[in-house]
């Protein structure tokens, strides 16, 4: 009876596999807040341009770059459960300190209260303006600071947990709580802001990371540590291991900085991350300016809400499928991993280029339109994400695995901030331009948002070129 017992596997890694989903859900849900009330609620109050926001979003995305690179680092360093927690906690208190811009800025600029802050014109808007889009930044850098240990945290817990052939589906799994975060933030944020004020959004938001601390500190260790992690289970996780020669068996040393730009595998993953975590950056940050935008629905208005939320349910139900592909590459097929991996990654690729209709088939069809069209580039997106993640944990050693994917994080961050800043320099050069601006057959804000959406239609197949050019095969990395 016992050895019956001993047989049977215990699961546990897929309640890892759960907690880092809530992780990324809470990551991006205190993401979207400021973009969900931007444009009906925070615009208005502080006098900002779309240029203003654009600097914000840009300025967080790129300090998330530079987090991001040192981020992989100190999750290498302090270890997955301490690292994982410090991270969500700093982010957490950044997304809370966002409530207190407001009432900081009524001090700075000497006005009474918020309907002063609304009836400001002339210098003081201006002030009004400067001081909040500082005080914003200031806690979309602490924000940025703790959101930079998410994905390395886990995708290292990925690669503790997972065995190769299982690590995109994990990954793809948790890394839906993106979209899933961004599914639920449409139904409660502008909620939220319109009932309780937009303070209340960042804060109640941003508590939710306390919560996820509280259980992490109790739930996590290391699958050999672990004792809710039997021996089959354990065999199953290491089973990569079984037919490794010795040495890739033992500890393996950390990878520096420098050691790990001598590989093309890093280069190869970082184009990857800098060409595309912009397209979803991007619709994430400005879907819901663009519907009030071009079709007048706010945010906080039932259609409003009903357009994200399919958005992003569309990303939702379709993107678990991306995780799932390269497993039929690799045990259908017969596949070495990678190779699934990467031809997964190009089927993904092509997905993106319906962005081009979406401008065209808005103006004939309507919001509802665009908002298909969207999701289904932002679930080609989440495919791919999955998957180009877990190329670090096909090429990489474990202990590198963290450090890998905050280069990656960083070159993405730095293709964010290139899209993001570029987008409202755009939006608000071609709305002061108007009929003179063209592109395209569109004029004035419309053609910003066209040529955007040109990039993003062909920047997942321009990072696969690179990438495939660079690795064209199957090269595991060994730290020396």
């Amino acid at each position: 009876m016992n050895d019956v017992k001993k047989a049977v596997m215990t699961n546990w890694r897929w309640v890892m596999c759960a907690m880092l989903f809530f992780a990324t859900t809470v990551n991006y849900m205190d993401r979207q807040v400021l973009s969900l009330t931007f444009k009906e609620f925070i615009q208005p109050e502080f006098h900002w341009t779309d240029s203003d926001y654009g600097t914000i979003t840009g300025v967080f995305s790129i300090a998330y770059a530079i987090f991001c690179l040192f981020a992989g680092k100190f999750i290498d360093w302090m270890g997955t459960k301490k690292g994982y927690l410090i991270a969500i906690v700093v982010w957490s208190l950044g997304a809370v300190l966002h409530a207190g811009c407001g009432f900081v800025t009524e001090h700075i600029v000497g006005v009474a209260d918020k309907a002063a802050l609304l009836e400001a014109t002339g210098t003081i808007a201006a002030s009004i303006s400067m001081v909040s889009v500082w005080l914003f930044l200031a806690c979309r850098l602490i924000l940025g600071l703790g959101e930079a240990g998410n994905f390395p945290a886990a995708i290292k817990v990925t690669a503790e947990y997972f065995p190769k052939k299982d690590r995109a589906f994990a990954t793809a799994l948790f890394n839906a709580g993106a979209s899933v975060g961004a599914l639920a933030a449409p139904a409660t944020i502008p909620l939220l802001a319109k009932s309780l004020g937009w303070e209340w959004a960042f804060i109640i938001i941003g508590a939710l990371g306390f919560i996820w601390a509280g259980v992490w500190i109790f739930v996590y260790d290391k699958p050999t540590e672990s004792k809710h992690v039997n021996a089959a289970e354990l065999e199953y996780i290491h089973q990569d291991e079984k037919d490794a020669p010795k040495e890739e068996v033992k500890e393996e040393k950390q990878m520096s900085f420098a050691e790990a730009f001598k590989h093309k595998q890093t280069w190869s993953f970082a184009f990857g991350k800098f060409m595309t975590d912009g397209v979803w950056w991007f619709f994430l940050f400005w879907a819901p300016a663009y519907f009030q935008d071009q079709f007048g629905i706010k945010a906080s208005d039932p259609q409003g809400i009903a357009l994200i939320f399919t958005l992003y349910a569309i990303v939702t139900v379709i993107s678990l499928f991306g995780g799932y592909l390269p497993k039929i590459f690799v045990e259908k097929k017969g596949m070495e991993p990678y190779a699934g991996r990467m031809r997964a990654m190009l089927i993904f690729a092509f997905f993106p280029i319906i962005a081009l209709f979406a401008q065209p088939l808005g103006g004939v069809y309507g919001p509802w339109a665009v908002a298909i069209i969207i999701g289904i580039v932002g679930a080609a997106h989440q495919s791919w994400s999955a998957n180009i993640f877990s190329t670090t944990g096909d090429m990489f050693p474990k202990s590198a695995v963290a450090t890998i994917t905050g280069i990656g994080a960083m070159a993405g961050g730095v293709g964010s901030f290139l899209i993001n800043k570029g987008s409202g320099m755009l939006f608000t050069h071609a709305d002061k331009m108007g009929e003179a601006f063209q592109f395209m057959g569109f004029s004035g804000k419309p053609a910003g948002y066209m040529i955007i959406f040109c990039i993003c239609a062909v920047a997942y197949l321009i990072g696969w070129t690179v990438m495939k050019s660079l690795v064209p095969k199957y090269e595991p990395v060994v730290v020396k």
